[in-house]
């Protein structure tokens, strides 16, 4: 008999989220940095083991927003805890819970939904015996089905969270293909990549202002290459500068890396190339970010 569960990740900015579901599929579909709010949108991502099929929400981190930008990354993270089966909740494994994860804390009482914690970044931590009371800490805040440290970068503990959520799925038909990776379009993998790549180049606050569209995405039929036009849009002229560079030094390095990447996940050569443009303070504007993609 086949089973399923829809599972949401959720947690603050910067927990590693993204990280986690990449390793739970082992493929990276869902972008990665050290910068918080990477992630903008919803991102599916399905994992099929044998009779049981995972499908995996990966969510914004619950933060306090600042622009209508930020407004809908956050209503992605409550419409996620509605809607699913059962929940992933983050956490790091040292320092306090912040307001908004108690709040998210709250939000999963009130949804009545099992709910799984993985402490996150273990090997940050020298005296495994710290953990000890962190558990003991938060397992006082909710039920959890299951208490699961791991480290997703050293791929530490994920094959028991693997099993324990495997345990959370009930009998249902599969929703999706057994070879079904993820949702997401490849033009908006080809934008994230993209993104990616600038949020690691990048300083501050400018990645957080940039969207990516990708305006041509085209595989030539008589060689395996594709060739992909994208522009990144900012908010300021100056922001535009940076993002060029020197002669063009920093655009170059970005469309590098993000080719490197895309040959790798579409296994085929890329030609790539990218224009920056300004939309002024596009985070505020409904149509802008509906353009986007990002409502």
């Amino acid at each position: 008999m086949t089973k399923t569960a829809f599972i949401a990740i959720v947690g603050k900015p910067n927990v590693g989220k993204s990280s986690i579901l990449n390793k739970v599929l082992g493929q990276k579909i869902a972008i990665v940095s050290d910068k918080p709010q990477t992630t903008r949108t919803r991102i599916m991502g399905v994992l099929t083991r044998g009779e049981t099929q995972l499908v995996f929400t990966d969510t914004p981190g619950f933060h306090k927003p600042k622009t209508k930008l930020g407004e809908k990354m956050i209503k992605a993270v409550g419409d996620s805890i509605s809607g699913v089966d059962a929940c992933l909740f983050v956490v790091e494994p040292t320092g306090e819970l912040t307001e908004s994860e108690l709040e998210l804390i709250e939000k999963i009482k009130k949804s009545k939904i099992p709910c799984i914690l993985a402490i996150n970044k273990i090997d940050t931590v020298s005296e495994k015996t710290e953990l000890i009371g962190r558990i003991a800490e938060l397992s006082q805040l909710l039920s959890f089905v299951a208490l699961i440290p791991i480290s997703a970068v050293k791929n530490d503990g994920i094959d028991i969270l693997i099993n324990e959520m495997e345990k959370l799925a009930f009998p249902s038909e599969h929703f999706f293909p057994e070879d079904t990776l993820t949702d997401q379009p490849e033009r908006v993998l080809a934008s994230e990549i993209i993104r990616e790549k600038m949020l690691r180049l990048l300083d501050k606050e400018i990645p957080h202002g940039v969207a990516v569209s990708i305006e041509k995405m085209r595989e030539r039929p008589d060689r395996d290459l594709m060739d992909v036009e994208a522009i990144i849009y900012c908010e300021k002229e100056s922001h535009k500068g940076i993002i060029i560079g020197k002669k063009g030094a920093t655009l170059k390095r970005i469309s590098t890396y993000a080719r490197q990447d895309m040959e790798k996940f579409f296994s085929c050569q890329v030609n790539l190339q990218c224009w920056v443009k300004v939309k002024e303070d596009w985070r505020n504007r409904e149509g802008l970010i509906h353009n986007f993609g990002l409502d």
